[in-house]
């Protein structure tokens, strides 16, 4: 389960009001979109152009993992490979690290790719004449960088993935868990601020690929990176992610933390989304509590300060854990020392089942 996100609010990836419109008339669209605001279903119609990204603005901050999770055919893989300039914006505008992509000359881009942005694909896409070590230090070799250098950087980047036994091997000797590792390892050799994933884990058996993300986000932590992931699971992206984008027809349709999105859903898509996700390990104290004012009104006789204590951040699994602890059918949650609300029996039920909290009974 995710920890709270970096404290940082530095923005490493800002992307705002981006489209990308395939199609022989793109351009005649996209003026459409400006002047006239068509929708994704009307350029279609009157271009016969596809909306593979609609306004699409997020923001990925200093040492977060953003993820950006969709159905097939919902964008996702269409933007981030509009973060890195794989593809061309048709409109918007998309920075990294102060930079508009857009406005880069290619030796300028080769270099931020190079330098400031790893990529790991599905489709590792490991060269099978060269060994382990050797696929690690490809993006170094491709830079320049004579090769003592490149592998000393690669092994150490093989060690931090788990494979620093595996350097002299060939492709098809690994797993595909082991493949998606030197695929990461890569990537970190370059020693990038920002990582883009794009569902890398999907077409390996869920055992190996929660362990992978489990290593994914620990590794990513522990280095301080940023990462951008994609996944069309949601499990997988509250699993990792600090914050969640859900994508539906090119369009993001709610980001948030994923207690927010679960706990507040947009709209009937993203509850239809999150109606089979269990809230025992996501939904926090906060989320549930009902205020010391009204727990008083309603129950005047009770002192909070003699209830069984927790913080805003315990989830419903503590919770529970704590009520069936006490001979009382409530706990105080505290902060900065204060008590600043009470979860109750109700509260709890409410919170596994995601309905609203509603008024404190009498």
């Amino acid at each position: 389960m995710n920890t709270a996100m970096n404290d940082s609010n530095e923005v490493l990836v800002d992307c705002q009001n981006v489209w990308k419109i395939f199609g022989g008339r793109a351009s005649a669209a996209v003026k459409a979109v400006s002047d006239r605001g068509l929708s994704k279903t009307q350029i279609l119609q009157e271009f016969d152009c596809v909306v593979g990204v609609s306004g699409a603005s997020l923001q990925v901050r200093r040492g977060e993992i953003f993820c950006i999770m969709g159905l097939s055919g919902s964008g996702k893989s269409t933007l981030i490979r509009l973060l890195n300039r794989l593809i061309e914006p048709s409109l918007g505008k998309i920075t990294v690290k102060g930079k508009e992509i857009a406005k880069l000359n290619p030796a300028e881009l080769r270099d931020m790719r190079a330098r400031n942005i790893g990529m790991v694909f599905q489709s590792v896409a490991l060269l099978p004449n060269r060994t382990v070590v050797e696929n690690a230090a490809f993006g170094l070799e491709v830079r320049g960088v004579p090769k003592v250098e490149r592998e000393k950087t690669a092994r150490a980047a093989l060690d931090k993935v788990g494979l620093s036994e595996w350097t002299s091997r060939y492709p098809y000797e690994l797993s595909g868990g082991m493949q998606q590792r030197v695929g990461l390892a890569r990537a970190l050799a370059a020693d990038p601020e920002i990582i883009l994933m794009d569902e890398p884990f999907s077409a390996l058996d869920p055992l190996i690929r929660r362990q992978l993300q489990d290593e994914f986000r620990q590794l990513t932590k522990s280095l301080g990176k940023s990462a951008v992931f994609i996944t069309h699971d949601l499990e997988e992206a509250i699993r990792i992610g600090d914050r969640i984008a859900i994508m539906k027809d090119g369009v993001i349709v709610q980001v948030g933390t994923a207690e927010e999105i679960v706990t507040k859903p947009a709209d009937d898509y993203v509850s239809d989304f999150v109606a089979g996700i269990s809230r025992i390990h996501l939904v926090k104290a906060h989320s549930v509590m009902f205020p010391v004012a009204e727990f008083k009104a309603a129950q005047p006789h009770c002192d909070v300060e003699t209830l069984l204590k927790t913080s805003p951040e315990a989830d419903i699994g503590e919770l529970i854990d704590l009520t069936m602890q006490s001979d009382r059918d409530a706990v105080a949650v505290v902060e900065n020392g204060a008590v600043i609300g009470v979860v109750t029996t109700r509260g709890l039920l409410r919170g596994v089942a995601g309905a609203p909290l509603g008024e404190m009974p009498a």
